[in-house]
């Protein structure tokens, strides 16, 4: 009898400082007890593997990424999820990181629950959405949320209340694209959507949909504030947080569609889409695109100060009726700490977005009107 074949032990992988944006192509090696790994330099950093955290590569496809440190760790990315298995191998005491011999075991389960599911009738829609939504969120195909983000965006934004501007499209977009040049692939197409509303609000629709309200536009002082927006924003949509909102707050039928994949039904299902807009993200959610969203404007090389400065500005102002960004988002002196101590940690020099345009101009064309009283941050 044949013995089976060694696992593998050295795999290519890249390799973040978290510190920098740039991505380092390294050689990983596997051991008993943790990772070594060898840097272009020839210099050799070593990971415990009681350091180590997984944050992605559970899904067949998915890149393994795992992260070591905070508030910004360092992250190693493995195209090969073959490596788990190696890791699985070599030091099978590391249950903590996904196993991919038990996506099979995974599968079986899923199609057990889904058929049971018709079962679980009221005890699952009292008690089971939540914990099913969740779930949930991390399986379902970008294509299946791009079809939700759209379907829900077009019952949110008229035709008539959109802007449709060349000028405001470019603004939106170079922010966005700038913000994404760092970040790993992901999969998602982000489309911006300018409505003219007099409210001050932006929210994040599934699929990689970022709604920006024209009275949010005309309340910020620069573009830099508005990239503090759109990163946070664009960070529900990347850890999925709008997803997972929107399934738990739709009926039940959304939920059986996302099970069995089936995207026919969703325009019947998005009856209620319309609270997307006044969805309420968990603190956990809110923390981490703040800090992904910080994390993000430095990867970029944008001024991280402007996150703060747009929220101390609406802080200063008197919430009337349609303000409704900080009802939607969570509020407080706590959080503009936070931000404000992450913003100081991040030693870098800032590239200016849009050098010698000026924002008031970009503000009369794409917000004109749209504005409540700002007053200065404090």
């Amino acid at each position: 009898m044949m013995a089976a074949n060694p696992p593998q032990m050295e795999w290519q992988g890249r390799y973040f400082d978290g510190r920098t944006a740039l991505a380092q192509p390294v050689r990983i090696t596997i051991g008993t007890r943790g990772l070594q790994i060898i840097r272009p330099d020839r210099s050799t950093l070593w990971w415990d593997y009681g350091e180590v955290r997984q944050t992605q590569g559970a899904y067949a496809g998915e890149q393994v990424r795992l992260e070591r440190g905070a508030p910004f760790p360092e992250a190693l990315l493995v195209d090969d999820t073959g490596f788990l298995g190696a890791i699985h191998a070599i030091a099978p005491e590391r249950t903590a990181f996904h196993n991919p011999a038990r996506r099979s075991l995974r599968l079986k389960a899923t199609l057990v629950a889904a058929l049971c599911l018709p079962l679980l009738g009221g005890a699952l829609y009292l008690w089971g959405i939540p914990t099913l939504a969740e779930a949930l969120a991390g399986r379902v195909p970008v294509a299946w949320e791009e079809q939700l983000g759209r379907s829900a965006v077009s019952m949110l934004v008229s035709p008539e209340d959109r802007l449709e501007d060349p000028v405001c499209t470019d603004v939106l977009e170079g922010i966005g694209n700038r913000l994404l040049e760092a970040v790993p692939p992901h999969g998602y197409r982000f489309r911006y959507v300018m409505k003219s509303d007099r409210s001050i609000n932006a929210f994040a629709a599934p699929g990689g949909f970022v709604v920006v309200h024209t009275a949010l536009l005309a309340q910020t002082g620069s573009a830099e504030e508005l990239a503090g927006v759109l990163a946070h924003e664009m960070q529900h949509i990347l850890k999925r947080h709008s997803t997972k909102a929107l399934l738990q707050d739709l009926s039940l039928q959304v939920l059986i569609a996302a099970w069995t994949g089936d995207a026919g039904g969703l325009e019947v299902a998005l009856e209620t889409a319309g609270t997307l807009g006044k969805l309420r993200f968990s603190r956990q959610a809110e923390t981490e695109a703040d800090l992904e969203g910080m994390k993000m404007l430095q990867a970029a090389g944008i001024a991280p100060d402007g996150m703060v400065a747009f929220l101390k500005s609406l802080e200063g102002t008197d919430v009337p009726e349609g303000l409704t960004y900080l009802s939607t988002h969570p509020r407080g002196e706590d959080r503009i700490r936070q931000l404000e101590r992450l913003a100081v940690g991040m030693g870098f020099a800032p590239v200016p977005l849009f050098p010698g345009v000026s924002w008031e101009e970009v503000k009369l064309r794409c917000a004109p009107g749209g504005t409540a009283t700002r007053r200065p941050a404090e």
